[in-house]
């Protein structure tokens, strides 16, 4: 009995999957070859190229009769399914610009043969890996983290160019108390070099207040530091969209911070250690950013 069954199961194991039906369908941004099997097709697929054809070979899988299909898609001209000795040979004449990729259904009854172009398969490639790279979980407290150390490396940053301001650019100047806000202009705008040569600090604008004291606007990548500098440095305000672009605006600025600044002046008694008072403005700057 086991030997009439092994003969009766004889041509299925010597021919393979047998070739059903074949269906195409062309889309917009592609062309998808539907092959059908009678049974699970577990043959090898070779694939060859060359400018204007695909030639794939299908191992131990056969057809009836040759097939031959002219398509007018910009992805693929015409199809070709051939019977050969062994295997089944399928022929794609395609332009240059265009690719192959083949992949089984899960029972591998089929077979989906699509011809896209190769940019189109890249940037689908490349919106994988995006889509991948985003669906990646964060953490709100790596967030907090990272902006502290963003504000503290800024203030750095504040620092040593205020040390070498103090030491180096601003001289010593002999005015009186400052009268009504009516001070002299004093407008610059010269790089300050740091230590990374693609960024650059640079002075704004610039007013003495007294023979002591100077309100500095800062430059620093894509913001902007309003600085009192002199027996007290301190860091009024940072501004990133509303930045002041004439010295109009940054005068406008000072009437408004009128009483502020002479509330810091009045104090000059008892100035606060610069890292101090530095610390004690970040701490207002994480607060009003959360």
């Amino acid at each position: 009995m086991i030997k009439f069954i092994f003969i009766f199961l004889l041509p299925f194991t010597l021919f393979g999957s047998k070739i059903l039906s074949y269906n195409i369908y062309d889309r917009t941004d592609r062309v998808d070859v539907m092959i059908t099997f009678d049974t699970p097709y577990n043959g090898v697929i070779k694939q060859s190229s060359s400018k204007s054809k695909i030639i794939i070979k299908l191992e131990d899988a056969s057809i009836e009769s040759s097939k031959i299909k002219r398509l007018s898609s910009k992805f693929l001209h015409s199809l070709t399914i051939t019977p050969m000795a062994g295997y089944t040979q399928i022929v794609a004449y395609i332009p240059s610009s265009v690719k192959l990729k083949a992949s089984k259904t899960s029972d591998a009854y089929g077979l989906r043969l699509r011809f896209t172009n190769k940019t189109t398969a890249k940037k689908d490639l490349n919106k994988v890996t995006k889509n991948s790279l985003d669906s990646l979980p964060t953490k709100k407290d790596d967030e907090n983290s990272q902006r502290y150390f963003i504000v503290i490396f800024i203030l750095i940053i504040g620092i040593g160019v205020l040390i070498y301001l103090r030491k180096k650019v601003i001289p010593q100047q002999k005015s009186d108390k400052i009268n009504a806000w009516s001070f002299k202009e004093n407008q610059t705008n010269t790089p300050i070099p740091t230590n990374d040569e693609n960024e650059n600090v640079t002075i704004r604008f610039q007013k003495t207040i007294d023979s002591k004291n100077s309100v500095i606007m800062l430059d620093f990548g894509e913001q902007s530091f309003l600085v009192l500098m002199g027996n007290s440095n301190i860091l009024l305000e940072k501004y990133t969209d509303d930045k002041p672009t004439s010295q109009e605006d940054f005068e406008t600025i000072l009437q408004n911070r009128h009483q502020e600044l002479d509330q810091f002046l009045k104090v000059e008694e008892t100035p606060k250690d610069p890292m101090q008072a530095y610390k004690e403005r970040a701490a207002s700057i994480m607060y009003e950013a959360q």
